[in-house]
């Protein structure tokens, strides 16, 4: 049987004739609701330590920090190249001339054939889009954009500062450009109902989006969003695996075909996590699960769209 969701490992190896490994890098940017700007204290939910690995850190050089993790990855798969991932923060925050400096420093490592630039959408303009599209020509180049969700009624309540309509903007934006695409979706925000996250998949589905990353809401300990939890527990809808499983599955019955799901669930380190407790369970494991039911089901992402 055919898959029943596109998958991004299929995805990447019809770009790649070999295996391909995402290397962060934490170039000291910061975000508009972080430094007064738009709003202080960031989202509500942000704690960057639960995704930048050992070796990020801004007082290293891009250069340090790619031959660092390279050093980390290598010794198990020894011929396979590396994207440059540009992660903590608002990658494209900054003066161009400055972007432009970080982004030509990764690309010239020997070892790097692609960028991803994780971004919010009110941090984009045209030039930007054009800087990165010039590397298109030799690289592989993603831009991530954080959506999270698409009621502005949540993003205000998480600190997002910008709306969903400046969202759509910026996917406009990349529109006529040989830039892949990507989006970041967080499911179970406080006071989103399961027609809310449905409703989320018929959004991103008129998007220019080439990708899909998915999560479920993790509360980690000493954000903000964790005192609001503690404070107002019936706002937050926190799914077990079943459950989330089975919400997924509606989700890609309703995504437009053509989108390509890079993941689904997302791990924190165990001793940083308030809740949901999922005891340990692996994100290929989810993605497994979800294959597996649809093709019990013979049900298919896009069915509904």
């Amino acid at each position: 049987m055919q898959e029943p969701f596109k998958s991004y490992s299929k995805y990447i190896k019809s770009v790649f004739a070999e295996r391909v490994q995402k290397i962060s890098i934490d170039a000291g940017f910061t975000c508009p609701n972080r430094d007064g700007s738009k709003a202080r204290g960031g989202c509500t939910y942000c704690d960057n330590k639960t995704f930048n690995p050992f070796y990020c850190s801004p007082e290293k050089s891009v250069t340090q920090q790619l031959n660092e993790g390279i050093a980390f990855f290598e010794p198990k798969y020894k011929t396979q190249k590396y994207l440059a991932y540009f992660q903590a923060y608002t990658n494209t925050y900054d003066e161009l001339l400055k972007l432009k400096q970080l982004y030509d420093e990764a690309l010239s490592h020997p070892k790097v054939v692609g960028m991803v630039v994780s971004t919010r959408p009110d941090c984009l303009n045209s030039n930007i889009i054009e800087l990165l599209n010039s590397y298109t020509k030799e690289y592989h180049i993603v831009l991530e954009i954080g959506i999270e969700s698409t009621k502005n009624s949540t993003l205000k309540r998480i600190n997002r500062g910008h709306t969903f309509e400046e969202t759509k903007k910026a996917f406009e934006l990349s529109k006529n450009t040989d830039l892949h695409i990507g989006g970041h979706l967080i499911i179970g925000l406080p006071n989103e109902t399961r027609a809310d996250i449905l409703h989320h998949a018929k959004e991103i589905s008129k998007l220019n989006i080439h990708t899909l990353k998915l999560h479920q809401l993790q509360i980690i300990k000493g954000t903000a969003m964790a005192i609001d939890y503690k404070q107002n527990p019936k706002d937050y809808n926190l799914f077990d695996v079943e459950t989330y499983i089975e919400l997924m599955i509606e989700f890609l019955e309703n995504l437009n075909p053509r989108i390509i799901v890079e993941r689904f669930a997302s791990e924190s380190p165990r001793e940083m996590i308030v809740a949901p407790k999922w005891n340990g369970v692996k994100n290929y494991a989810i993605t497994d699960k979800i294959r597996n039911e649809m093709k019990k089901r013979a049900t298919f992402q896009g069915k509904l769209y």
